[in-house]
Protein backbone atom coordinates (compact mmCIF):
# COMPACT_ATOMS: atom_id res chain seq x y z
CA UNK A 1 0.00 0.00 0.00
CA UNK A 2 2.57 2.46 0.86
CA UNK A 3 4.44 1.92 -2.54
CA UNK A 4 1.35 2.26 -4.04
CA UNK A 5 1.01 6.03 -2.71
CA UNK A 6 4.36 6.61 -3.28
CA UNK A 7 4.14 5.71 -6.71
CA UNK A 8 0.99 7.99 -7.21
CA UNK A 9 2.82 10.88 -5.82
CA UNK A 10 5.85 10.60 -7.97
CA UNK A 11 2.81 10.93 -11.46
CA UNK A 12 1.55 13.71 -9.48
CA UNK A 13 4.91 15.24 -9.31
CA UNK A 14 5.73 14.31 -12.79
CA UNK A 15 2.56 16.09 -14.07
CA UNK A 16 2.90 19.15 -11.97
CA UNK A 17 6.22 19.55 -13.87
CA UNK A 18 4.90 19.47 -16.99
CA UNK A 19 4.69 22.72 -19.00
CA UNK A 20 0.51 23.38 -19.39
CA UNK A 21 -0.17 25.91 -22.08
CA UNK A 22 -1.05 28.76 -19.90
CA UNK A 23 2.03 28.63 -18.01
CA UNK A 24 5.03 28.86 -20.66
CA UNK A 25 8.43 29.84 -19.09
CA UNK A 26 10.47 33.19 -21.08
CA UNK A 27 13.15 31.02 -21.25
CA UNK A 28 11.73 28.28 -23.65
CA UNK A 29 14.18 28.95 -26.76
CA UNK A 30 13.41 25.32 -28.61
CA UNK A 31 10.53 23.75 -30.23
CA UNK A 32 10.87 20.74 -28.07
CA UNK A 33 10.03 23.01 -24.63
CA UNK A 34 6.71 23.71 -26.16
CA UNK A 35 3.49 21.74 -24.30
CA UNK A 36 2.58 18.91 -25.90
CA UNK A 37 5.67 19.11 -28.31
CA UNK A 38 7.84 16.37 -28.10
CA UNK A 39 11.00 14.96 -29.78
CA UNK A 40 8.98 13.29 -32.57
CA UNK A 41 6.27 15.62 -33.11
CA UNK A 42 9.49 18.33 -33.12
CA UNK A 43 11.00 16.94 -35.94
CA UNK A 44 8.27 16.32 -37.79
CA UNK A 45 7.61 20.36 -37.56
CA UNK A 46 11.05 20.53 -38.39
CA UNK A 47 11.20 19.01 -41.60
CA UNK A 48 7.78 21.03 -42.30
CA UNK A 49 9.80 24.14 -42.01
CA UNK A 50 8.75 25.57 -38.42
CA UNK A 51 12.40 25.71 -36.84
CA UNK A 52 11.45 28.42 -34.31
CA UNK A 53 8.44 29.44 -31.38
CA UNK A 54 7.75 32.46 -33.94
CA UNK A 55 7.01 30.08 -37.11
CA UNK A 56 4.89 28.52 -34.91
CA UNK A 57 2.72 31.53 -33.15
CA UNK A 58 1.97 32.51 -37.09
CA UNK A 59 0.78 29.06 -37.99
CA UNK A 60 -2.98 27.93 -38.42
CA UNK A 61 -4.04 25.06 -36.19
CA UNK A 62 -5.04 22.92 -40.11
CA UNK A 63 -1.73 23.73 -40.89
CA UNK A 64 0.40 21.94 -37.91
CA UNK A 65 -2.12 19.21 -38.03
CA UNK A 66 -1.06 18.08 -40.96
CA UNK A 67 2.24 18.53 -41.00
CA UNK A 68 2.87 17.54 -37.09
CA UNK A 69 0.10 14.28 -37.57
CA UNK A 70 -1.16 15.59 -34.65
CA UNK A 71 -5.18 16.72 -33.35
CA UNK A 72 -6.10 20.22 -33.90
CA UNK A 73 -7.12 20.97 -30.61
CA UNK A 74 -3.44 19.59 -29.84
CA UNK A 75 -2.62 22.02 -32.65
CA UNK A 76 -4.16 24.96 -31.52
CA UNK A 77 -2.64 24.69 -27.81
CA UNK A 78 0.85 24.47 -29.19
CA UNK A 79 -0.17 27.83 -31.15
CA UNK A 80 -1.51 29.28 -28.60
CA UNK A 81 1.73 28.77 -26.02
CA UNK A 82 3.71 29.89 -28.33
CA UNK A 83 1.98 32.88 -29.43
CA UNK A 84 2.07 33.42 -25.95
CA UNK A 85 5.88 33.28 -25.81
CA UNK A 86 6.58 35.60 -28.39
CA UNK A 87 3.78 37.64 -27.85
CA UNK A 88 1.79 37.46 -31.17
CA UNK A 89 -1.81 37.82 -31.35
CA UNK A 90 -3.50 39.79 -28.84
CA UNK A 91 -5.17 42.25 -28.60
CA UNK A 92 -2.79 45.95 -28.20
CA UNK A 93 -3.28 49.52 -27.74
CA UNK A 94 -2.56 51.64 -30.85
CA UNK A 95 0.51 53.56 -29.11
CA UNK A 96 2.05 49.64 -28.58
CA UNK A 97 1.71 49.47 -32.29
CA UNK A 98 3.56 52.68 -32.63
CA UNK A 99 6.46 51.70 -30.55
CA UNK A 100 6.52 48.13 -32.24
CA UNK A 101 6.55 49.75 -35.73
CA UNK A 102 9.64 51.72 -34.58
CA UNK A 103 11.50 48.43 -34.79
CA UNK A 104 10.32 48.36 -38.22
CA UNK A 105 14.20 49.10 -40.94
CA UNK A 106 13.89 50.21 -43.90
CA UNK A 107 16.62 50.01 -46.90
CA UNK A 108 17.74 52.80 -49.21
CA UNK A 109 17.42 51.98 -52.91
CA UNK A 110 20.36 54.52 -53.87
CA UNK A 111 17.97 56.97 -54.68
CA UNK A 112 16.53 59.77 -52.19
CA UNK A 113 13.69 59.94 -54.58
CA UNK A 114 12.55 56.61 -55.02
CA UNK A 115 13.38 56.28 -51.17
CA UNK A 116 10.81 59.49 -50.66
CA UNK A 117 8.15 57.52 -52.64
CA UNK A 118 8.20 54.73 -50.25
CA UNK A 119 8.37 56.19 -47.18
CA UNK A 120 12.32 56.53 -46.44
CA UNK A 121 13.10 53.51 -48.12
CA UNK A 122 11.97 49.32 -48.16
CA UNK A 123 10.65 48.36 -45.49
CA UNK A 124 11.16 45.27 -43.15
CA UNK A 125 7.71 42.86 -42.33
CA UNK A 126 6.63 44.43 -45.85
CA UNK A 127 6.14 43.04 -49.50
CA UNK A 128 7.35 45.15 -51.79
CA UNK A 129 5.74 44.63 -55.31
CA UNK A 130 8.16 45.94 -58.74
CA UNK A 131 6.45 45.67 -61.92
CA UNK A 132 6.88 46.58 -65.31
CA UNK A 133 7.96 45.62 -68.93
CA UNK A 134 11.42 43.98 -69.35
CA UNK A 135 14.37 46.46 -68.90
CA UNK A 136 12.12 48.41 -66.46
CA UNK A 137 14.47 48.72 -64.05
CA UNK A 138 12.93 45.37 -61.54
CA UNK A 139 16.16 43.25 -61.60
CA UNK A 140 18.58 46.56 -61.45
CA UNK A 141 16.52 48.03 -58.12
CA UNK A 142 16.80 44.15 -56.60
CA UNK A 143 20.27 43.68 -57.44
CA UNK A 144 21.08 47.47 -55.54
CA UNK A 145 19.01 47.02 -52.69
CA UNK A 146 21.19 43.38 -51.93
CA UNK A 147 24.29 45.76 -51.72
CA UNK A 148 22.84 48.01 -49.56
CA UNK A 149 21.04 46.31 -47.03
CA UNK A 150 24.60 44.90 -46.07
CA UNK A 151 25.53 49.00 -45.74
CA UNK A 152 25.61 50.55 -41.89
CA UNK A 153 22.37 52.00 -40.74
CA UNK A 154 23.11 55.38 -40.91
CA UNK A 155 24.14 55.27 -44.34
CA UNK A 156 20.58 53.60 -45.35
CA UNK A 157 21.35 49.71 -44.89
CA UNK A 158 20.66 47.00 -42.11
CA UNK A 159 23.72 45.49 -41.78
CA UNK A 160 22.23 42.13 -42.79
CA UNK A 161 22.47 39.26 -45.09
CA UNK A 162 20.52 38.68 -48.65
CA UNK A 163 18.64 35.72 -49.85
CA UNK A 164 17.60 35.65 -53.24
CA UNK A 165 15.11 33.27 -55.37
CA UNK A 166 16.26 33.59 -58.92
CA UNK A 167 13.49 31.95 -61.07
CA UNK A 168 14.45 33.50 -64.53
CA UNK A 169 18.73 33.29 -64.41
CA UNK A 170 18.90 37.17 -64.05
CA UNK A 171 21.20 37.09 -61.31
CA UNK A 172 24.29 38.53 -62.01
CA UNK A 173 27.47 38.79 -59.84
CA UNK A 174 29.06 41.00 -61.76
CA UNK A 175 26.66 43.59 -61.21
CA UNK A 176 26.62 43.62 -57.66
CA UNK A 177 30.55 43.62 -57.90
CA UNK A 178 29.98 47.18 -59.96
CA UNK A 179 27.57 48.41 -57.27
CA UNK A 180 29.26 47.41 -54.52
CA UNK A 181 32.59 49.12 -55.82
CA UNK A 182 30.46 52.07 -56.07
CA UNK A 183 29.62 52.64 -52.15
CA UNK A 184 33.13 51.68 -51.15
CA UNK A 185 32.26 48.30 -50.12
CA UNK A 186 34.19 44.91 -50.51
CA UNK A 187 32.56 42.77 -53.61
CA UNK A 188 33.92 39.30 -52.34
CA UNK A 189 32.69 40.29 -48.34
CA UNK A 190 29.00 41.75 -50.55
CA UNK A 191 28.73 38.33 -52.70
CA UNK A 192 29.25 36.35 -49.46
CA UNK A 193 26.55 37.56 -48.37
CA UNK A 194 24.19 37.13 -50.78
CA UNK A 195 22.60 33.04 -51.13
CA UNK A 196 21.45 32.85 -54.24
CA UNK A 197 19.09 29.64 -55.17
CA UNK A 198 17.49 28.85 -58.76
CA UNK A 199 14.01 27.82 -59.02
CA UNK A 200 12.58 25.15 -61.91
CA UNK A 201 9.31 25.24 -61.43
CA UNK A 202 6.52 26.56 -58.99
CA UNK A 203 6.75 23.75 -56.32
CA UNK A 204 10.32 24.21 -56.33
CA UNK A 205 10.14 27.92 -55.78
CA UNK A 206 7.94 27.34 -52.64
CA UNK A 207 9.45 24.71 -51.26
CA UNK A 208 13.11 27.23 -51.31
CA UNK A 209 10.84 30.36 -48.76
CA UNK A 210 10.89 26.94 -45.96
CA UNK A 211 14.73 26.36 -47.11
CA UNK A 212 15.04 30.11 -47.01
CA UNK A 213 13.16 29.52 -43.16
CA UNK A 214 15.83 27.39 -42.51
CA UNK A 215 19.18 29.10 -43.95
CA UNK A 216 17.79 32.01 -41.94
CA UNK A 217 17.56 30.08 -38.43
CA UNK A 218 21.44 28.67 -39.25
CA UNK A 219 22.71 32.40 -39.70
CA UNK A 220 21.01 33.89 -36.98
CA UNK A 221 22.22 31.29 -34.23
CA UNK A 222 25.72 32.15 -35.92
CA UNK A 223 25.18 35.82 -35.22
CA UNK A 224 24.17 36.88 -39.04
CA UNK A 225 20.59 38.44 -39.89
CA UNK A 226 18.77 37.76 -43.06
CA UNK A 227 16.95 41.58 -43.60
CA UNK A 228 16.42 41.05 -47.53
CA UNK A 229 14.31 37.68 -49.37
CA UNK A 230 14.16 38.75 -52.97
CA UNK A 231 12.13 36.45 -55.27
CA UNK A 232 12.97 37.49 -59.38
CA UNK A 233 10.38 37.24 -60.62
CA UNK A 234 7.47 36.03 -58.82
CA UNK A 235 4.87 34.93 -61.28
CA UNK A 236 7.23 33.75 -64.49
CA UNK A 237 7.14 29.88 -63.07
CA UNK A 238 3.03 30.07 -62.28
CA UNK A 239 2.12 32.01 -65.49
CA UNK A 240 4.54 29.52 -67.66
CA UNK A 241 2.97 26.37 -66.29
CA UNK A 242 -1.23 27.29 -65.19
CA UNK A 243 -2.38 28.08 -68.88
CA UNK A 244 -5.85 28.65 -69.53
CA UNK A 245 -8.72 29.37 -67.41
CA UNK A 246 -9.38 26.28 -66.11
CA UNK A 247 -5.88 26.63 -64.34
CA UNK A 248 -6.40 29.58 -62.60
CA UNK A 249 -8.52 28.73 -59.34
CA UNK A 250 -5.60 26.48 -58.96
CA UNK A 251 -2.69 28.50 -59.96
CA UNK A 252 -4.35 31.77 -57.81
CA UNK A 253 -4.40 29.42 -54.63
CA UNK A 254 -1.04 28.62 -54.71
CA UNK A 255 0.42 31.86 -55.85
CA UNK A 256 -1.35 32.82 -52.40
CA UNK A 257 0.05 30.45 -50.10
CA UNK A 258 3.51 31.55 -51.62
CA UNK A 259 2.79 35.01 -50.56
CA UNK A 260 1.53 34.52 -46.95
CA UNK A 261 4.85 31.86 -46.92
CA UNK A 262 7.04 35.04 -48.42
CA UNK A 263 5.07 37.50 -45.68
CA UNK A 264 5.92 34.94 -42.29
CA UNK A 265 9.30 35.07 -43.46
CA UNK A 266 9.24 38.93 -43.55
CA UNK A 267 8.05 38.43 -40.09
CA UNK A 268 9.44 36.29 -38.37
CA UNK A 269 13.11 37.74 -39.48
CA UNK A 270 11.74 41.00 -39.49
CA UNK A 271 13.10 41.25 -43.43
CA UNK A 272 11.92 43.18 -46.27
CA UNK A 273 10.24 41.29 -48.85
CA UNK A 274 10.89 42.14 -52.79
CA UNK A 275 9.35 40.69 -55.37
CA UNK A 276 9.34 41.09 -59.15
CA UNK A 277 6.50 41.19 -61.01
CA UNK A 278 5.58 40.65 -64.97
CA UNK A 279 2.83 42.60 -66.91
CA UNK A 280 0.40 41.96 -69.47
CA UNK A 281 -1.22 44.07 -72.14
CA UNK A 282 -4.91 44.63 -72.11
CA UNK A 283 -6.30 44.67 -75.64
CA UNK A 284 -9.79 45.80 -74.65
CA UNK A 285 -8.40 48.98 -72.66
CA UNK A 286 -9.09 51.94 -75.11
CA UNK A 287 -8.43 55.04 -72.27
CA UNK A 288 -5.04 55.26 -70.19
CA UNK A 289 -2.12 52.33 -69.67
CA UNK A 290 -3.28 48.92 -71.09
CA UNK A 291 -0.06 47.42 -68.97
CA UNK A 292 -1.34 45.61 -65.85
CA UNK A 293 0.53 43.09 -63.73
CA UNK A 294 -0.25 39.80 -63.88
CA UNK A 295 -1.52 37.57 -60.69
CA UNK A 296 -4.51 39.32 -60.31
CA UNK A 297 -6.08 39.99 -57.35
CA UNK A 298 -4.21 38.29 -54.60
CA UNK A 299 -1.10 39.78 -55.88
CA UNK A 300 -2.79 42.80 -55.00
CA UNK A 301 -4.70 42.39 -51.75
CA UNK A 302 -1.05 40.53 -50.19
CA UNK A 303 1.76 43.01 -51.57
CA UNK A 304 2.06 45.85 -48.97
CA UNK A 305 3.58 48.05 -51.33
CA UNK A 306 3.30 48.08 -55.33
CA UNK A 307 5.31 50.20 -57.70
CA UNK A 308 4.95 50.54 -60.93
CA UNK A 309 8.64 50.89 -63.04
CA UNK A 310 8.43 52.32 -66.67
CA UNK A 311 11.36 53.58 -69.52
CA UNK A 312 12.02 56.89 -70.03
CA UNK A 313 14.32 58.88 -71.86
CA UNK A 314 17.72 56.84 -71.98
CA UNK A 315 19.28 56.30 -68.22
CA UNK A 316 15.96 57.75 -66.67
CA UNK A 317 13.19 55.60 -65.30
CA UNK A 318 9.87 56.40 -63.55
CA UNK A 319 8.27 54.76 -60.60
CA UNK A 320 4.87 55.11 -59.46
CA UNK A 321 3.40 54.02 -55.98
CA UNK A 322 0.29 52.10 -56.99
CA UNK A 323 -0.73 51.02 -53.45
CA UNK A 324 0.20 51.51 -50.33
CA UNK A 325 -1.53 51.26 -46.42
CA UNK A 326 -0.20 54.92 -45.45
CA UNK A 327 1.29 56.50 -48.68
CA UNK A 328 -0.37 58.33 -51.43
CA UNK A 329 -0.02 57.30 -55.22
CA UNK A 330 2.84 59.66 -55.86
CA UNK A 331 5.53 59.54 -58.80
CA UNK A 332 9.18 59.56 -58.57
CA UNK A 333 11.97 59.84 -61.48
CA UNK A 334 15.34 58.09 -60.64
CA UNK A 335 18.55 56.73 -63.08
CA UNK A 336 19.97 53.66 -63.84
CA UNK A 337 23.90 53.85 -64.11
CA UNK A 338 26.44 51.70 -64.25
CA UNK A 339 26.94 52.96 -60.35
CA UNK A 340 23.59 51.56 -59.80
CA UNK A 341 20.67 53.26 -58.91
CA UNK A 342 20.79 57.04 -58.22
CA UNK A 343 18.94 60.18 -58.55
CA UNK A 344 18.66 61.94 -61.71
Amino acid sequence: MAKKKSEEKKEESKEASQPQAEEVEEKIVDIEDLPFVGPATAEKLRDAGYYSIEAIAVASPQELSSVAEIGEATASKIIAAARKLANVGGFETGDVVYERRKKIGKITTGSKALDDLLGGGVETQAITELFGEFGSGKTQICHQLAVNVQMPRDQGGLEGAVIVIDTEGTFRPERIIQMAEAKGLDPDKVLKNIYVAQAYNSNHQMLLVDNAKELANKLKREGINVRLLVVDSLTAHFRAEYVGRGTLADRQQKLNKHLHDLLRFGEIFNAAIVVTNQVMAKPDQFFGDPTKPVGGHIVAHTATFRVYLRKSKGELRVARLIDSPHLPESEAIFRITERGVEDK
